[in-house]
């Protein structure tokens, strides 16, 4: 229980019925939830508007409702308005869980791509270091030994909170987190300060009718990170840091390839070995060490320079950095499988065409004798996506196996005959085994010494979608059991 004007307190609101010395059970932001006692907050979505709810939430008990605009609702609940309800509930979380975040330190990253690695390098290396680390992200949020599956890159504000005083009582010191461009624009992460903000790199990427509005907005809301962190730690290799970085209220640091950042890397090469593939290089500047990393391609180099400039605040040593790069995995992340001593399998999330192309450019640095790709693309979703990374493959890779990913309601065969549309443009070779057990199969029982094949689009995902319907489905099983099948010897 908390009183209502305690939860409201570093709010601008006005009292439009009612009062706010109540006491209030639980804040809930979904109709569907609500119960008696609580404050129901309106949200307005892209499909659902909870202020037409309002009415029926202080039927069902609701002792208070919190809108953005005008409704009319039985006499015995409090109303309270405010600019933007999504704002409000972002700062009535913070109270409602006693400002979590102001006991913790709290890093966020943002950029189009690589958070997600950058974060596990940063838990890995802190927790190496003795600071037991938090992680909220894509793939899963971590706190202690607890690990919560997620839905969205960053969750909606009440969660982020109720995950920061969950790690506090699993005496979690810091907490890593992604910070999509998204979030920062539906104020997820309003109300408290960051102590460190990641800027990775910005590339147009998720602008369309339900995200963005435009690249302009896309980097402006990337932007707002970098008025709510005491430090930014920037990429400035990348071409639009500067814009993105445009009003920021942190002071500043840098990292990348270019002789004017803090921290950079040189002498970087690429290391090949059985069924492994890496790089290594020197970091100079804030922070002078060797580095070896089990993740291949450039932006491997960026993902663990990000993860040294954060940890470097936390006076961990290079050595303790070392080791805990040696160990980082990052599941469905470029996921090496050992499966032979002849060539290199690996896992990874690429899942639209931008991504492909980054990680097949980056295999095909290695020289291998042959670059293989296995991939599906999503039922129910863009043609436009088929198109392009059938394009992709039949141009980078040496043979593309087309396959099934989560073909929803759509039949495979469908999926795959849009897939060939993009792969006619190209020379490409390719053969379609619509069930994904069985493509699996083919590449490895057919896997030549020097190549390297990567079964791309799945990455952390452990089931199959088909007409509704989840089905248990995780590439790591299905190697397994092929190898099994196969009779081969696993090194």
């Amino acid at each position: 229980m908390e009183r209502l004007d305690r939860l409201l307190e570093r709010l601008d609101y006005t009292v439009v019925q009612g009062n706010t010395q109540i006491e209030i059970t639980e804040v809930i932001y979904d109709s569907r939830k609500v119960s008696p006692g609580c404050l129901f907050v309106c949200i307005k979505g892209a499909a659902v508007d909870g202020h037409t709810f309002a009415a029926e939430a202080v039927q069902k008990g609701a002792a208070a409702v919190l809108v953005q605009k005008e409704i009319k609702v039985p006499p015995q609940a409090t109303v309270i308005q405010v600019a933007d309800s999504r704002y409000a509930l972002a700062l009535v979380s913070c109270a409602w869980f006693h400002h979590p975040a102001e006991k913790l330190r709290v890093i966020g990253i943002t950029g189009t791509k690589g958070k997600t690695t950058t974060t596990y390098m940063v838990k890995s290396i802190l927790e190496n270091a003795g600071c037991k680390t938090g992680l909220i992200g894509t793939i899963e949020a971590i706190i202690g030994d607890k690990v919560i599956p997620a839905n969205n890159t960053t969750p909606e504000s009440y969660i982020v909170q109720d995950y920061f005083s969950q790690m506090l009582e699993a005496g979690c010191q810091c907490v890593v987190m992604e910070v999509s461009s998204q979030g920062l624009m539906m104020h997820r992460t309003a109300g408290f300060m960051f102590d460190i903000g990641i800027f990775t790199n910005l590339e147009p990427d998720h602008i369309g009718p339900n995200e963005h509005a435009s690249f302009e907005e896309y980097m402006a809301c990337k932007g707002l990170l970098f008025r709510q962190c005491k430090t930014g730690i920037v990429n400035v290799d990348d071409a639009h840091w500067e814009q993105v970085l445009e009003g920021h209220t942190c002071t500043l640091e840098t990292f990348g390839f270019s002789e004017q950042a803090d921290l950079r890397a040189v002498n970087s090469q690429l290391v090949k070995k059985p069924g492994y593939l890496g790089v290594s290089y020197r970091a100079q500047g804030l922070v002078n060490m060797e580095v070896e990393l089990d993740f291949p391609g450039k932006f491997s180099i960026y993902n663990s320079l990000t993860a040294i400039a954060v940890c470097r605040h936390f006076q961990v040593t290079a050595k303790e950095i070392d080791q805990a790069l040696r160990v980082a995995k990052v599941k469905g992340r470029i996921e090496m499988i050992p499966v032979s001593q002849e060539f290199t399998l690996m896992i990874d999330y690429a899942h639209n065409a931008m991504s492909l192309e980054s990680l097949l450019s980056t295999l095909k640095e290695y020289e291998p004798k042959r670059l293989v790709c296995l991939f599906g693309c999503g039922g129910n979703r863009s043609k436009l996506r088929r198109y392009e990374m059938g394009e992709v493959s039949g141009r980078l890779a040496d043979l593309t196996v087309i396959t099934s990913d989560n073909p929803r309601y759509e039949e495979p065969q469908e999926i795959i005959d849009d897939i060939k549309v993009g792969m006619a443009k190209t020379q490409g070779k390719y053969i379609e085994i619509p069930e994904r057990k069985e493509a699996i199969r083919y590449v490895i029982a057919n896997g030549q010494p020097g190549d390297i094949i990567v079964l791309a689009g799945k990455g952390h995902e452990d089931y199959q979608e088909i007409k509704g319907k989840k089905y248990p489905m995780d590439e790591r099983v299905l190697i397994r059991e092929v190898v099994e099948e196969l009779g081969k010897t696993v090194i």
